[in-house]
């Protein structure tokens, strides 16, 4: 018991008592400290405006950005179809640009062919009309007398004048209705070659 009431003894059990009432009543106030400065940091978490800069949401710029994607996914749509359309074009071009060249080329072999055609025609004409011009005058009336009016009239270009002038006057010594013809005849050829000092043949 005198252990117990010594003095140091006292002092040691005052210590301890003092540093332990100190450390509850530190440990206390911690604790309510500690506990609104988590809540605060709970509800500031679920507050809306207190998020992160790279957790922030604006519905505007949101809907920007998803216009701006729209229309880069449009053009790139129409690029692609400029694009087949200028394909296409270029191909038609140069589809065109063929059958012009194919359609000078058939146009240059048809001149070609008619002016052959018209040589071979004149040579032919010549030959007719030689025959016509050799036989007698009434024969060869006859025979003008079963042709067209535009055949004869062909037929005479290509004759003298001479020549024309006997076969009309024998057609025309035939019938009425050859002699009309016969003046028909001589009028439209008047029409065709009015210029007698240039074509000595026309009658």
């Amino acid at each position: 018991m005198k252990f117990l009431q010594s003095t140091w003894m006292i002092c040691l059990l005052a210590s301890l008592t003092y540093l332990g009432t100190t450390a509850a009543v530190l440990s206390s106030v911690q604790l309510e400290v500690e506990a609104p400065v988590e809540e605060e940091t709970e509800q500031q978490k679920l507050a809306p405006g207190n998020d992160p800069s790279w957790k922030f949401h604006n519905p505007e710029f949101e809907q920007w950005v998803t216009d701006l994607r729209n229309e880069k996914a449009a053009l790139e749509v129409r690029k692609k179809e400029l694009t087949e359309w200028e394909t296409r074009l270029l191909a038609e071009r140069q589809e065109l640009s063929s059958v012009t060249q194919k359609v000078a080329q058939l146009q240059a072999e048809f001149e070609k062919n008619v002016v052959r055609l018209k040589d071979q025609e004149g040579k032919n004409l010549k030959r007719q009309a030689k025959a016509v011009a050799e036989m007698a005058p009434d024969t060869a009336a006859k025979m003008l007398g079963q042709m067209t009016d535009d055949d004869i009239v062909r037929l005479f270009s290509a004759m003298k004048n001479e020549q024309v002038t006997l076969l009309l006057e024998t057609l025309s010594k035939q019938s009425l209705g050859q002699t009309r013809r016969a003046a028909a005849i001589t009028e439209r050829m008047r029409h065709l070659l009015p210029d007698n000092t240039a074509n000595p043949t026309t009658p």
